[in-house]
């Protein structure tokens, strides 16, 4: 499945982190980037928004967390998919990340082969649900 017409907007306040997945992503995924949870906000109520979500925990001013609720509780974007990215996700960050609404939690520094395969899969369950939106009218 070709999955270049999807976009995946990667939110993380150190450029470095921005260009490491935008680089890995980039052959796979439109890549868009955010440095901040106001923008990432912004970019998902947008006309053009994201297929996906990664999302950084740790950000000043916003954190992740934060980002989540909003997108959850905006009919606009709660369908959105997120998947948080943390420097040091244990059993109760991953509880809580998924607990907000997020579809998974990954670590840094972020395996891309894994990366790659659950965005696939996510992209599967994605299309899946718009064909059955058009085939019921829904």
């Amino acid at each position: 499945m070709s999955t270049a017409r999807f976009s995946i907007l990667i939110v993380d306040d150190v450029p470095e982190n921005l260009a490491v997945l935008s680089n890995s992503l980039s052959d796979h995924y439109r890549v868009r980037a955010a440095t901040s949870g106001a923008r990432a906000l912004s970019i998902c109520r947008s006309e053009d928004p994201p297929a996906i979500v990664l999302l950084d925990v740790i950000m000043p001013e916003m954190d992740g967390y934060e980002v989540c609720r909003q997108l959850k509780a905006d009919p606009r974007t709660a369908q959105i998919p997120v998947f948080f990215v943390s420097g040091n996700a244990g059993l109760e960050e991953e509880e809580r990340c998924l607990a907000l609404g997020g579809v998974d939690c990954l670590n840094k520094p972020i395996r891309v082969a894994l990366l790659l395969r659950r965005l696939e899969q996510q992209i599967e369950l994605l299309t899946a649900r718009r064909r059955i939106a058009e085939l019921t009218g829904a």
